[in-house]
């Protein structure tokens, strides 16, 4: 018998819809009013997904630091902004939702980034594809996201992880011992790279995606 599967939302919407810069501000308070601008924008979408007024007050943060609803603890959610785009993944089937969002357009250092945060494996099969940036970019949204979604961020190692990603697959699973395993799935918008990343539980059964619904503002 099919399972049916379970659900991820996932809200993108650009930075410019959530924040216009001030010309004339220094940019401290820039950074600082851009932060604010997403947190109301953050409790805005959960406010509506949850048909209940969300503050910033109403948001927690565990041990590891990363936020929960004191008053709706089921729900998963995460976010994530790059310049342009802003990303919030929520769910109430899920464990540990993580997600990241980059520009196609960011000005990256690829080869030095990659020597750094690249797992060997990820690195060979990177210089393999002749340094693409399509892969280079699902890499790396992965490894953010999976990491985001663990709870762990940086106090574990870009390089530790293998994210075992695929060239032509946009999604799968991924394993390391400080964080067990995580699976997930990587969406090419017109002008970002999108992945969604949950914990997930090894079974006989075998591995189901869940339905990740993603709603452009």
């Amino acid at each position: 018998m099919n399972k049916i599967p379970k659900k991820i939302c996932v809200n993108v919407s650009r930075i410019q819809q959530i924040f216009s810069p001030d010309p004339s501000a220094v940019r401290s308070e820039q950074i600082q009013k851009q932060k604010q601008a997403i947190y109301r924008h953050r409790n805005q979408l959960l406010s509506g997904y949850l048909e209940h007024d969300i503050q910033n007050s109403d948001i927690e943060r565990n041990l590891h630091g990363k936020p929960f609803l004191t008053a709706f603890p089921q729900l998963q959610f995460n976010h994530s902004h790059s310049r342009q785009h802003y990303a919030l993944a929520s769910s109430f089937e899920l464990l540990d939702v993580g997600v990241d969002v980059e520009d196609l357009d960011r000005k990256v250092r690829f080869d030095a980034l990659a020597q750094h945060a690249f797992h060997p494996n990820e690195l060979q099969y990177w210089q393999d594809l002749e340094h693409d940036a399509d892969y280079w970019f699902r890499v790396w949204t992965t490894k953010e996201a999976v990491l985001k979604a663990s709870g762990l961020g940086i106090r574990l190692s870009l390089n530790e992880l293998d994210t075992r990603m695929h060239p032509n697959a946009q999604g799968g699973i991924c394993h390391h011992p400080q964080i067990g395993h995580f699976a997930y799935q990587n969406f090419r918008l017109s002008d970002c790279m999108l992945t969604v990343a949950w914990r997930a539980a090894p079974s006989c059964a075998g591995f189901q995606f869940p339905q990740i619904h993603i709603i452009q503002h």
